[in-house]
């Protein structure tokens, strides 16, 4: 397992991304057990027990040995700082395609655009943070696909990462905390992992 911590990018400047609002409150979609939008709701809020069910995204990025890209959330965040969990997760803005908003929130985190990217279902799931007390009830888009570029991780975002193959993941998962939701995604992205590095053992 390689681990590589998180540096800063120069010269980004500070824009107000088009999912929030003028008072800094950012928006989801919530949506019906079938994924249908339903309405909307500020994100803290949604996470809030018992928590309401919200679109979200979840990617899985390999690179070219199949080892996956983790990320070790920023100590900062106030929803599971410092805890490892999959390449990449968030929330599409209200309107926003799954797809596209995982693919800007990779570059945003991450700093580089993924060499591939395909879709690979949904996962519905409804865990509980014993820690901070917030919930997660999401219907989760899932991607898979290929990183081959140089990180460049927002350190706002992620104080780590690290890629790992199917036996060192084990031996982190054992070792060090991971997000509530990261073991439910992974065991629902597994099917498109496979197909996308068979070899890997996925």
């Amino acid at each position: 397992m390689s681990t590589h911590p998180a540096a800063g990018r120069p010269g980004t400047a500070a824009t107000v991304p088009p999912g929030d609002r003028p008072d800094g409150r950012i928006m989801l979609e919530l949506v019906d057990e079938a994924g249908t939008t339903i309405g909307t709701a500020e994100k803290l809020s949604a996470h809030l027990a018992p928590g309401r069910l919200h679109r979200a995204f979840s990617v899985f990025l390999l690179d070219e040995h199949g080892r996956l890209l983790l990320q070790r959330r920023a100590l900062g965040k106030y929803h599971s700082p410092g805890v490892w969990s999959n390449t990449c997760c968030g929330h599409p803005y209200p309107g926003e395609p799954p797809f596209a908003a995982a693919a800007r929130r990779v570059g945003e985190e991450l700093g580089v655009a993924p060499a591939l990217m395909r879709e690979a279902g949904t996962v519905r799931y409804h865990h509980p943070d014993p820690d901070s007390g917030l919930v997660e009830q999401e219907f989760n888009h899932l991607f898979v696909g290929l990183v081959d570029g140089v990180l460049s991780p927002d350190p706002d975002e992620i104080a780590d990462t690290a890629f790992a193959d199917p036996e060192e993941l084990a031996k982190l998962v054992g070792a060090d905390p991971f997000s509530v939701w990261f073991t439910t995604v992974l065991d629902a992205a597994r099917p498109g992992l496979r197909e996308l590095a068979p070899a890997a053992g996925w």
